[in-house]
């Protein structure tokens, strides 16, 4: 039983090959293409409100320099929020549950915000390490603890994504199996664990889309401090 539990994490294969590929190319296929008439429908217009209001949130207290990352970042959330909600849909398969997609995401752009911050600004960069009016005996340690922080903020976004998503689908998988088991014996007591089934799925739905949310806004933070 705790085997088959964990079995909807492994990715998927036909005639041994792996269909990852496919899963992180469909999203884009969904989106819908501008087109070239004057009037668009109205999913796109709804697709293009969503962009430009999430751009001006997650930009809006960022430097000008950094604006040069709205592509960037607004790409991704619209990703991630396309990979974890095609996860909920049943028989597929949710890549943003790997711990190593994740962090293949988080720790290349964290990088990149490190590096930007050393080479524009490197006295501010290493001025976090040590916050102002420190006492003399404590500067060693708490230079430690700002270095351990630091490296540990490309982990902290990988994890959390995947904590977040494994354990929501392991939820609706107990409860779902819970529900089934108990139909015959108990029915008044399956359909209450159905509904309560429905609520737990449309609480992940709201928690797929928060933790796409909250990688890139996290990601926008650092790139603040940088910037």
């Amino acid at each position: 039983m705790t085997l088959s539990l964990f079995d909807q994490f492994i990715s998927p294969t036909l005639l041994g090959i792996p269909l990852i590929a496919i899963a992180l190319t469909l999203p884009w296929v969904m989106f819908p293409k501008p087109s070239l008439r004057w009037v668009n429908n109205r999913l796109l217009t709804l697709q293009n409100w969503f962009i430009c209001r999430f751009t001006h949130q997650i930009f809006q207290p960022i430097n000008i320099p950094g604006h040069k990352w709205a592509l960037l970042l607004t790409s991704l959330m619209l990703f991630l929020i396309s990979l974890n909600m095609l996860g909920l849909l049943p028989y597929t398969y949710t890549p943003t549950t790997q711990l190593s997609m994740n962090m293949a995401f988080a720790v290349p752009l964290w990088l990149a915000t490190v590096i930007i911050g050393a080479r524009n600004q490197p006295t501010h960069a290493l001025g976090h390490l040590l916050p102002e009016g420190t006492p003399t005996p404590l500067i060693p340690v708490l230079i430690i603890i700002e270095t351990i922080s630091l490296f540990i903020r490309p982990l902290a976004l990988g994890v959390r994504l995947t904590a977040n998503l494994t354990a929501g689908h392991l939820l609706i998988q107990l409860i779902a199996t819970a529900a089934f088991v108990l139909l015959p014996i108990m029915p008044t007591t399956a359909l209450l664990t159905s509904m309560l089934l429905l609520l737990l799925t449309l609480l992940e739905v709201a928690v797929a889309m928060i933790q796409a949310y909250v990688f890139v806004l996290l990601l926008s933070l650092y790139l603040q401090e940088n910037v």
